[in-house]
């Protein structure tokens, strides 16, 4: 029962924070989505496979949050970055805290991770544009 309204809170939590298209890549956004797909994806993964199931299922669901809140600019870094977070989250939370213990590490590891790619992948994008803006400036002379 415990387990069920956990993924039931998640599930409507996700679809609320989703469903208002505002603001389509901002990185707290990216964050909290990847972090609430991070742990529905434990849950199932613990109930289907166990700890590895536990951490497949971090890793997918930090990835699928990511890619859903991302602008289609930033998707796949931000899903690289909540999948890994997700699962060595997962991992180092089992291993310090127990199952309670790993539900928040994914949930944390996957909101750092996406939000650190979303970040990494927005400045590769501001780099390419100043990139671009000096070589105009250049052949002008």
């Amino acid at each position: 029962m415990k387990l069920n309204a956990m993924l039931m809170t998640a599930a409507l939590a996700t679809a609320s924070m989703l469903s208002a298209n505002v603001y389509a890549d901002n990185t707290t956004r990216v964050a909290a989505a990847s972090a609430l797909g991070s742990v529905a994806g434990t849950a199932i993964g613990k109930n289907m496979g166990g700890t590895t199931g536990a951490t497949l299922g971090a890793a997918l669901g930090g990835a699928g949050g990511a890619a859903v809140a991302s602008d289609k600019r930033h998707r796949t870094e931000s899903a690289i970055g909540g999948a890994l977070g997700g699962g060595a989250g997962y991992t180092v939370g089992k291993n310090m805290g127990g199952t309670n213990g790993g539900y928040i590490g994914s949930a944390l590891g996957a909101a750092g991770g996406a939000a650190l790619g979303n970040k990494i992948s927005k400045d590769k994008e501001y780099d390419r544009y100043q990139e671009r803006k000096w070589k105009k400036k250049r052949n002008r002379r």
